[in-house]
């Protein structure tokens, strides 16, 4: 049965496969450490998320140029931007370890300590991040499922570990723990010769104006996407007590599900959409392909959610946060919304369209102000997040709509 699986839906399973090990791995931790010391690990997780975030920068511009570029080339440009990755995360990282004491006291945290370790695993993330890319770009998707399995399996056990081992310690310390030792094994496999290859490559001139220039929008897209993601989860740790903050990071646990399942489509829409306009076919069939699939996924989740609340939060974090039940669908919906949104942008942004980009970044920052204005209940909260995403998702599909009848009176 397997064997008959083509190389993309072999890669959508392992994906699915990954995506249930970290939710295994989020909701074995809210088991284990009760709401309120769950809040804490909250934040590193969703800090790891930001990071993600990040480093996507690095991979999807790794993933267009390996599409663009080849042999030396190549290897110049992978010289180049592995450069730049090590020095930014060596650059924020530091920025985080030295802000430690002022992030513990800004996230009512137990440790700042946590903070530190964690500052310290961001140069390896975006270097692992590069790795991706590279085999993004080629089509190489076995290797690249394998990178995302090391990760997951490795942070999983390690953490569970740790825990269960290392009772006296903070617990949110061996949580950073755990996510650093991980990030190594998010390396494998990586391939020794073209380390070398990439290192030893010789300066080659390099047109790096496009690339900065594709960087910087994708870096700032990202931003809008860590700004939509995140800044929930710590402004309701802001705003409200552990207990609260504990319910709510587990409600945006089980409600991002439809997230995470829509991001392998991301994964395999961008080189794709990348090489089909590269070789001159029309790109809009295989977007509105994906598009049906998150879809069709999105209303099934907001369904379930909608029908057996209570059963799905006692099945993933138990009895302690069944206050969250009622909210679930509308942060399913708020979520769904969002993924859909979604791919419109990544779309918009492998095809050279950057002003949707930009009007992203604005409502990223509308969600915000939303939350800062309106927070006096967990559901409200959740409302004004389904309010911000239904407007992105209008003015993607305005976008969208405009820029096809713009191209059919060009041709």
């Amino acid at each position: 049965m397997l064997n008959k699986l083509t190389k993309e839906q072999a890669f959508m399973l392992t994906i699915l496969v990954v995506n249930a090990g970290n939710y295994l791995y989020n909701l074995l931790l809210g088991r284990l450490l009760g709401p309120a010391a769950f809040a804490d690990a909250a934040v590193l997780i969703t800090f790891l998320l930001i990071v993600s975030f990040a480093g996507m920068t690095f991979q999807i511009v790794t993933a267009k140029y390996a599409v663009l570029f080849s042999n030396r080339t190549l290897f110049a440009f992978l010289q180049w931007i592995s450069k730049r990755a090590i020095a930014i995360g060596v650059l924020l990282g530091g920025a985080i370890a030295l802000s430690s004491n002022y992030l513990q006291q800004l996230f009512n945290t137990k440790s700042s300590l946590m903070f530190v370790l964690f500052g310290a695993a961001l140069p390896i993330y975006f270097v692992m991040s590069i790795n991706r890319g590279g085999y993004q770009g080629k089509n190489n998707l076995k290797q690249l499922s394998v990178t995302y399995q090391s990760e997951m399996m490795s942070r999983l056990f390690i953490t569970l570990g740790l825990l269960l081992a290392l009772r006296f310690v903070n617990t949110s310390v061996l949580v950073a723990i755990g996510i650093f030792i991980s990030l190594f094994f998010g390396l494998i496999p990586i391939k020794l010769k073209s380390v070398r290859a990439i290192a030893t490559a010789k300066p080659q001139q390099l047109d790096t104006k496009p690339i900065v220039t594709f960087f910087a929008l994708t870096a700032f897209y990202e931003l809008t996407q860590i700004i939509i993601n995140n800044s929930d989860i710590l402004l309701v740790k802001h705003y409200f007590e552990s207990e609260q903050a504990g319910l709510y990071a587990s409600l945006a646990l089980i409600g991002r599900v439809v997230y995470f399942v829509a991001w392998m489509f991301v994964m395999l829409l961008l080189p794709k959409v990348i090489k089909l306009k590269k070789e001159g076919f029309d790109t809009k069939p295989i977007l509105l392909k994906y598009v049906g699939y998150i879809t069709v996924l999105s209303a099934c989740i907001v369904l379930g959610a909608f029908i057996f609340p209570k059963l799905v939060v006692q099945l993933m974090f138990g009895n302690d946060y069944i206050a969250i039940a009622p909210l679930l669908w509308q942060y399913a919906l708020a979520t769904s919304v969002f993924a859909i949104a979604n791919i419109f942008a990544y779309y918009f942004l492998s095809i050279g369209q950057y002003f949707p980009v930009i009007l992203s970044g604005i409502l990223g920052l509308t969600q915000i102000v939303l939350i800062v204005f309106f927070h006096n209940s967990l559901a409200q909260v959740v409302q004004a997040q389904i309010v911000a995403m239904l407007v992105l998702l209008f003015v993607q599909l305005c976008f969208f709509f405009y820029h096809g009848k713009k191209n059919a009176r060009l041709n």
